[in-house]
């Protein structure tokens, strides 16, 4: 009872133990992390209860065979409640009976062929007939006795090996007693610190838990951030994209107004110099030569090329675009990237205003926690689980004391088993030495020619031996036959309904057998501890489980006294911890991602004009040459002209002009084409106008986009921001409240599966098997099996030894025949003669 209690008192603190379990947090990860409570510390357990037995073991298997022969039946289960024994106990009976009939009829039996004897039959007269087959007959005999007698000698030490085995074993048992009771103190020593440590692993939960809520502001205020973020980020993004567009749109204005005036700079005093060329030739055309008819038609050609000695590329026509780069200066007088800066930092500022708006919630969960450590303190301080299992140790050291007590009287009783077995063996012993000694004597004194009657003393002397082998062999055969069956009776029926049923785990079927102990009880276990018959626990399940060396809370199903689930039931504490998080409010609305300065901002960008630039005649222009014709060209072809004019003023003055535009092309077409700085103004003048085009195309439409993604997510902040939180604080919640789960899903499996594990019991009932059948049983039955045999060959000693002795022993007459002539054979008869006297020998 004492036991039941210290158990019982176990679970009820390990039980106090579950209540507080939760903890775990890690800023960087919104999601719960799996607690890590280390390993329950576990004794080890000494006890192997397995027992192998060694060479007597063939000798074991040949009882166990000759049982199934016996009793070749299932275990009956059922049967032998409802009383069919007779249909399974029949070999055993019969055996019985058997055994029985031999124990009272082997005396009578013996009286009657002493008595037999006395009257000079059954071989009882001293005279002995002579026949042609006696040496063969006699042969016969021989043979046959010494094979009976090496049976019988053969089962006389099968008994013997097993005497001394089940001596031998006494050892053993102390030892496997020993580990048993060691386990058990195991068992009691390491329950207590198994139960505090699941209690200690509260400061684990309790130390993640307060660190979750110290970070608040990271792992909530982060998760409403990242929540709110998928649309914040994205339209703050987009407003601080149009900083760098209203920047690029700044250096392109900058870049055309620049290049435009260098390479205006460049084409003006080309346009100048072509322009005297032009002109001095249009003078030079109207000499008097060009009257002539031959040099009109030269004339005429030369006067219509000269429109095309100009520019091409006519920068002094393009508008300036001050005007437009005036006004973007103007907008960006106003710094739109620090105001979109400042509601990127209004916007991450969301976890420290979720750190301040719920630091009194915050404050209030800690003080949940610190109840529930001091009510865990409290509750296991109420249950003397300690002193329990430490009365179970004492009960343990005062039981092996009383065991140990016991071993001087269990060996001196074996000591008197010993000698009551080692004299039967001596009964069947004492037989064979006759028998052997009777043999000896009869084969050596033997005289093949020697009569009956004139047989020598060493051959007499081995009939005799032989018949006093019989004579003792009537006398203990129906002693150890009424032991031979008394012990069969006891161990052939323990041998098959309980150790054998063990083993197959039959055994525990019947004892699970509803109404078994008790008419109104389903189940013996659950009646007897919790008075509870209908609960679903077993003799088969409780042994399973703690020999799969699971813990004694499952084992024994004490969450029928300490329901643990109810007791820790997590509810409770959700409630709790729900109810500190409904006055969760946090509130964003003073969070403002795009002042109104910036809006205007960007709707004075739209309004900077840069649409109206005119685009294609800006890319026109960058596209032409330099000029119109090839300079050189021209010069080459106005010296051929003037080639064929006749000699005088005026072909001098057409090649005077010719070097002159060749001078020009070398002195100023060929920079403006080659030139790094023209080369580079006309591709940068080609970049920005393209870059101004791209800009203007969809700029209304950009900035319209960005003040609606803007403005909608200062809705969602400021009108819809509610349901993200409560979404959110539910998710935080649930992270704490998932710890506590986890804690107490911990301490359940940790009771069912490592906490008190009661594999010593499963151990205990082993060691009863392995002790009562392995040791006791098997040598016990193999010593009746051994006897048993060496007994029943008795009897067809008795008959040859009887038998044998006539050929062995001195007959007082025997067979002679008168001398007849031979031819007379018909009337040749046998007489009786005495032996002859002493001096014819």
């Amino acid at each position: 009872m004492l036991w039941k209690t210290g158990l019982i008192f176990l679970c009820w603190g390990l039980t106090s133990g579950e209540l507080q379990d939760s903890q775990s947090g890690t800023p960087a990860t919104p999601a719960r992390r799996t607690l890590d409570f280390g390993y329950v510390p576990s004794g080890v357990y000494d006890t192997v209860a397995y027992y192998e037995p060694g060479a007597i073991g063939i000798l074991f298997n040949m009882m166990h065979a000759f049982l199934y022969v016996v009793q070749p039946n299932p275990f009956p289960e059922g049967e032998l409640v409802e009383g069919l024994v007779i249909y399974y106990e029949i070999g055993f009976v019969v055996c019985t009976a058997l055994g029985l009939l031999f124990t009272v009829l082997l005396p009578l039996v013996g009286l009657l062929f002493c008595l037999c004897r006395c009257c000079d039959n059954c071989g009882g007269e001293m005279h002995q007939r002579q026949r042609k087959n006696a040496d063969c007959l006699r042969g016969l005999l021989t043979t046959l006795l010494l094979t009976t007698t090496f049976i019988i000698t053969a089962g006389v030490l099968c008994a013997y090996a097993a005497n001394q085995n089940l001596s031998s074993q006494l050892k053993s048992m102390r030892r496997l007693v020993k580990s048993n009771l060691k386990d058990l103190h195991t068992f009691a020593n390491q329950t207590p610190a198994q139960i505090d440590y699941l209690i200690s692993q509260y400061g684990t939960v309790e130390h993640h838990v307060l660190y979750d809520l110290d970070n608040v502001g990271l792992l909530l205020g982060g998760r409403i951030h990242e929540e709110l973020g998928k649309d914040v980020q994205p339209a703050l993004n987009a407003a601080l994209s149009m900083t760098g567009t209203m920047q690029d749109t700044k250096d392109a204005l900058e870049n055309v107004s620049l290049t435009l005036e260098t390479l205006q700079e460049g084409t003006v005093k080309l346009q100048a110099n072509l322009s005297l060329v032009r002109g001095s030739l249009s003078n030079a055309l109207n000499d008097p030569v060009c009257t002539d008819p031959r040099s009109s038609e030269i004339c005429r050609n030369i006067r219509s090329t000269l429109p095309r000695l100009e520019i091409a590329a006519n920068y002094s026509s393009l508008p300036d675009v001050t005007n437009q780069l005036d006004k973007v200066n103007e907008v960006l007088e106003t710094d739109l990237g620090q105001i979109v800066e400042k509601g990127y930092t209004s916007f991450n500022d969301t976890p420290t205003l979720v750190t301040d708006q719920t630091r009194n919630i915050v404050e209030g969960v800690k003080v949940l926690l610190d109840d529930i450590g001091s009510n865990i303190s409290t509750f296991t301080k109420l249950f003397p689980v300690h002193s329990s299992l430490t009365n179970f140790t004492k009960m343990i050291s005062h039981t092996h004391s009383q065991i140990e007590d016991i071993y001087p009287h269990a060996d001196q009783m074996d000591f008197y088993r010993w000698i009551c077995c080692i004299t039967l063996c001596c009964m069947v012993v004492l037989i064979l030495t006759f028998n052997f000694l009777g043999l000896l004597c009869g084969i050596l004194g033997f005289d093949r020619h020697a009569t009956p009657t004139t047989r020598g003393c060493v051959s007499n002397t081995g009939g005799n031996l032989l018949m006093a082998g019989v004579g003792f062999s009537f006398l203990f055969s129906w002693v150890l036959m009424g032991v031979i069956t008394a012990l069969f009776l006891v161990g052939g029926n323990l041998e098959k309904l309980v150790c054998e049923p063990f083993q197959t785990r039959q055994l525990f079927k019947v004892l699970d057998t509803p109404n078994l102990v008790n008419s109104a009880w389903k189940n013996f276990i659950p009646g007897y501890l919790y008075n509870d018959p209908e609960m679903d626990l077993t003799a088969y399940s409780l042994y399973s489980n703690c020999k799969d060396n699971r813990g004694i809370y499952s084992a024994l199903h004490l969450d029928k006294i300490f329901n643990i689930s109810a007791f820790l039931n997590t509810s409770v504490y959700s409630k709790d911890v729900s109810r500190k998080f409904e006055g969760m409010k946090v509130d964003l609305r003073g969070i403002i991602l795009l002042e109104s300065e910036g809006k205007q901002n960007l709707i004075s960008f739209t309004k900077t004009g840069i649409n109206e630039i005119d685009f294609a005649a800006y890319l026109e222009e960058v596209n032409k040459g330099v000029t119109r014709i090839n300079l050189v060209d021209f010069a080459t072809q106005l010296d051929a002209q003037a080639d064929q004019l006749s000699k005088g003023t005026l072909q001098t003055s057409l090649k005077g002009h010719a070097n002159t535009i060749r001078q020009i092309h070398i002195q100023q077409v060929i920079p403006l084409e080659q030139s790094m700085k023209y080369v580079k103004a006309r591709s940068i003048l080609n970049q920005s106008i393209r870059l101004l085009e791209r800009t203007s195309s969809d700029l209304p439409v950009r900035v319209i986009d960005v003040l609606a993604a803007v403005d909608a997510a200062q809705f969602l902040i400021s009108h819809n921001a509610t349901f993200v939180v409560s979404q959110e604080t539910e998710k935080y919640k649930q992270t704490i409240i998932g710890y506590f789960k986890q804690y107490i899903d911990w301490i359940r499996t940790s009771l069912a599966l490592e906490v008190a594990t009661c594999k010593p019991l499963s151990n205990i009932v082993d060691t009863a098997e392995i002790l009562g059948c392995s040791f006791l049983l098997d040598s016990m039955n193999t010593f009746w099996f051994g006897l048993g045999c060496s007994t029943l060959f008795l009897l067809p000693s008795i008959i040859l030894s009887v038998k044998l002795a006539k050929f062995y022993r001195r007959m007082d007459t025997e067979d002679v025949y008168d001398d007849i002539p031979t031819y007379d054979t018909m009337t040749r008869f046998p007489r009786a003669s005495a032996p002859p006297h002493h001096a014819d020998w």
